[in-house]
């Protein structure tokens, strides 16, 4: 049973499809540093499923590959559950997390009440192959930076 006062870093995507498994190069190299602090789980899976892992913690750092077009390849993102109120466009996860946070407030399930998200913009996640790019592979310590920023503060180290 998973223990609500630490912190989830779920990290999302496809290793498979190159950049999209930016987020589990991420969590790998959290993995160490935040051991007994931090559950930091990485996963294939989207959309419905996310709220059976969500639900157990209060709070949550989603870890994903991001392709918005708005910025270049390597771009660090980042959003809190606010950001998610105001977004009305779907996710390429089907059930994004504005719907399942709607979701889970209307049916009243236990949701995290501090989540946020850090992303990195990636030129295409859709290209079968196995590495990252070398946009990702240089923005890779600005995503683990971000993030161990992140759980740090959670975790008071």
């Amino acid at each position: 049973m998973p223990d609500k006062n630490k912190p989830l870093v779920l990290a999302l995507g496809n290793d498979l499809l190159g950049d999209d498994g930016v987020a589990f190069h991420a969590a790998e190299a959290l993995r160490g540093e935040f051991s007994g602090r931090a559950d930091i789980l990485s996963t294939g899976e989207a959309g419905l499923p996310l709220l059976d892992h969500m639900a157990a913690y209060r709070k949550v750092l989603i870890l994903d590959a991001a392709y918005t077009g708005l910025c270049p390849p390597g771009t660090i993102l980042r959003w809190d559950r606010d950001d998610f109120r105001r977004c009305v466009a779907p996710s390429q996860h089907a059930a994004g997390l504005p719907q399942l946070l709607d979701l889970a407030e209307r049916l009243g399930l236990e949701f995290p009440s501090e989540l946020k998200v850090v992303c990195m913009e990636v030129h295409d996640p859709t290209v079968f192959r196995e590495s990252l790019t070398t946009e990702a592979g240089r923005a890779l310590p600005a995503m683990i930076s971000a993030s161990r920023d992140i759980i740090s503060s959670w975790t008071g180290s």
